[in-house]
């Protein structure tokens, strides 16, 4: 059924997909590359599908970094849109949700990025934030202020024209929506995908249209496209209008505090999930004391950072901290061995470890999606096996030490 022209905005007024970049000290994260990748895979399918010509439009805001810029166009975007300000150097939100907003809706950057949609613009059509502490405050606060909806911490993207019958949306009425970016995230679970949608209101009593159709992007999900130098952009200077309003916060000093967990200077990570739960304080002992023998570094998934378990052991209890998690909600670590004992391998963890040389995974369950992300499976309980390894390790360390 196609949409009459009388319901809402023409979605015609909606063009490009804008991307929000972060820096940090005026480094480009590796975030951006990852969102630059996946909006450049994704319109270009777009623009084959639907005979169009829109463009993947980076924003960055900083001081004396425009010649970033070019790097940004040389991993897929087509435009950047860069506003230059000694206020922009380090992210304060007010300020960046002020600039964004005002990009958002300007007619004149979208002409300078595509005159043959320029006049028509009215506000980007989608836009991807990241899913890190930043993006997540940022991207609330813009879609706010442009008054449309969001989806957080995304990691499968779609395109596609959908038919809906919605009793608050269509009044009942089945309405196809054209160019909807569908928007997937996993459950707390990690194995069922729930799908987001941003749609407008069609009901004749309660029309509204919402664009842009947004997103924060989980890092380490979707992969950057390989850096081309020869690709040609646009890059727009944007003028910022600030308010003395907007001035009021002001940085005073600034300290990067690192995590107090070093799993980088560790060869190997030990991490653990509820796979510990008959035991928790016993298991978590003998974690501790792989972890000990391999001179390793511990983690966890998600679920155990909610102290789920009693661990009177204050020394153990340490290991069950936020700081610990491996995975989308926390740290992304790529070790020479990573050892997952009791995870059953959902896919927020398996992005934040899945860079690891070498895995080894001990569960009972053979179905588990570890299984599939691992190069040795140990089928057993870690009650079992975890005894039988650590004893393997000290005669092979004695056997080492004798050698030498």
């Amino acid at each position: 059924m196609a949409r009459s022209p009388t319901l809402g905005i023409s979605d015609e007024k909606y063009r490009h997909l804008y991307v929000v970049m972060e820096h940090e000290e005026g480094h480009l994260l590796q975030v951006n590359f990852e969102m630059l990748g996946e909006a450049r895979r994704l319109m270009d399918e777009f623009n084959s599908r639907y005979s169009s010509e829109e463009k993947v439009v980076a924003i960055l805001l900083g001081h004396e970094m425009r010649t970033q810029c070019d790097k940004l166009i040389s991993c897929g975007a087509d435009a950047v849109i860069y506003a230059d300000s000694p206020e922009f150097k380090y992210h304060r939100n007010l300020i960046y949700t002020r600039v964004i907003s005002q990009i958002a809706l300007n007619k004149d950057c979208s002409k300078k990025i595509s005159a043959q949609y320029g006049d028509e613009f009215q506000r980007p059509r989608f836009m991807f934030f990241s899913a890190d502490d930043t993006g997540r405050h940022l991207s609330a606060t813009v879609l706010a202020e442009l008054d449309s909806g969001l989806a957080s911490d995304i990691n499968k993207l779609v395109i596609d024209d959908i038919e809906l019958k919605h009793e608050h949306k269509t009044k009942g009425q089945v309405e196809k929506y054209n160019k909807t970016l569908e928007m997937y995230r996993p459950d707390f679970s990690g194995f069922l995908w729930t799908t987001i949608l941003c749609l407008d209101n069609r009901h004749p009593d309660n029309r509204k249209d919402y664009h842009p159709q947004s997103c924060s992007i989980i890092p380490g999900v979707f992969s950057p496209i390989p850096s081309d130098s020869s690709r040609k952009g646009i890059i727009v200077d944007f003028a910022a209008i600030l308010k003395p309003a907007d001035l009021n916060v002001k940085i005073l000093s600034r300290k990067a505090v690192k995590s107090p967990i070093d799993f980088d200077s560790h060869k190997a990570i030990v991490s653990f999930g509820r796979g510990i739960n008959e035991s928790p304080e016993e298991n978590i002992a003998l974690i501790d004391i792989l972890k000990r023998e391999l001179d390793a570094e511990v983690g966890i998934s998600l679920p155990i950072s909610k102290k789920p378990y009693n661990i009177s052991n204050s020394k153990l209890s340490a290991y069950i901290t936020p700081e610990r998690v491996i995975g989308t909600s926390g740290r992304k670590v790529a070790p020479s061995v990573y050892i997952a004992v009791g995870i059953s391998g959902a896919m927020q963890h398996i992005a934040g470890m899945k860079e690891s040389e070498f895995v080894i995974a001990i569960n009972p369950d053979t179905d588990s999606a570890i299984r599939d992300e691992c190069d040795i499976f140990i089928k057993g309980r870690m009650e079992e096996v975890l005894p039988i390894l650590v004893e393997e390790l000290k005669q092979l360390k004695a056997i080492v030490e004798v050698r030498s």
